[in-house]
């Protein structure tokens, strides 16, 4: 149920104005309007003045130099802003107090490094021992091997020297050899050549009537190029001919007086002596009857 309400009159004042009445408005429009024209009129001259003449002189133009244009100096960069402020990094919270398993794991780490370091450790010593011992085995290999070419030259020089000196006393024995065989020769020719003098002659004259110290050699020199003997032969056989010949030097008669001991080599000598048919006459045109020769087969250079 409504309960009823009482009217109470406002004021004028409060009241709003109707819309359709002209009110002060134009009457405030026409006094503004007519200030207007009166500010107007007062300002302006309504009187009218004759004109009035001007002189003027007439100059020439002189170039003027214009002056240069300034020039703004560039504006003052603006100061750069501070730095801001570097932010201090608050500091780390300290560490919390270890436990007893943090506790051993920093020491199982320590205890591991440690080890770690000592085992770096002994492999670079064991490393250099190696080294040292490689170093070792090189230099006395080297050593060694020096010492084994020094002694292979020390052993090749006494080689050297024990060969020169053997063939130096075989050279001296052969020579020895053979200048015994040629006097042996000589004497068995002069002895055949007395021996088969004339009966008349005396035994010095038929002896001064030998041959000459030249002659075996020339009897060897001239039979030599007809042995031909291809064994090789460790010994040096030696063959003893008895040869007759006729005034002029043709041998007619041919006997092994005394045999080398090597078959072949007799044989050879007998055939070269067949195939010589004529020896040499001496120096004086004489030739012994009958002769003794020896054939050495180092003295006549057969191999």
């Amino acid at each position: 149920m409504n309960a009823p309400t009482a009217t109470v009159p406002l004021p004028d004042t409060l009241r709003p104005r109707d819309a359709d009445a002209p009110g002060p408005g134009i009457g405030l429009a026409l006094l503004a309007h007519a200030l207007l024209l009166i500010g107007l009129s007062l300002n302006l001259d309504w009187r009218s003045s004759p004109p009035q003449g001007l002189e003027a002189e007439l100059w020439a133009a002189v170039p003027v130099v214009a002056a240069p244009q300034a020039v703004e100096p560039p504006p003052t960069p603006a100061p750069p802003p501070p730095p801001a402020p570097a932010r201090t990094a608050p500091p780390p919270p300290p560490p919390p107090p270890p436990t007893a398993d943090r506790e051993a794991e920093i020491a199982t780490k320590r205890r591991e490094a440690a080890q770690a370091k000592a085992e770096a450790e002994q492999k670079k010593i064991e490393a250099r021992k190696r080294e040292a011992a490689e170093q070792q085995k090189r230099e006395e290999a080297a050593k060694k091997l020096d010492e084994e070419k020094a002694a292979k030259a020390e052993k090749a020089r006494l080689a050297a020297e024990k060969a020169a000196e053997e063939k130096a006393r075989r050279e001296a024995a052969e020579e020895a050899t053979r200048e015994a065989i040629r006097s042996e020769q000589l004497k068995r020719i002069a002895g055949l050549a007395g021996a088969t003098g004339a009966p008349t002659a005396t035994g010095s004259a038929l002896q001064s009537a030998g041959p000459s110290a030249s002659y075996a050699g020339r009897i060897a020199a001239r039979i030599r190029p007809n042995i031909v003997y291809t064994e090789n032969l460790s010994s040096n056989p030696i063959a003893t001919v008895r040869i007759e010949v006729t005034p002029d030097g043709r041998i007619r008669g041919i006997r092994l007086s005394r045999s080398s001991g090597v078959k072949s080599w007799d044989e050879a000598v007998m055939r070269a002596i067949a195939k010589t048919e004529v020896l040499p006459l001496d120096t004086d045109g004489s030739i012994p009857p009958e002769m003794e020769l020896i054939f050495n087969r180092q003295e006549l250079g057969i191999r």
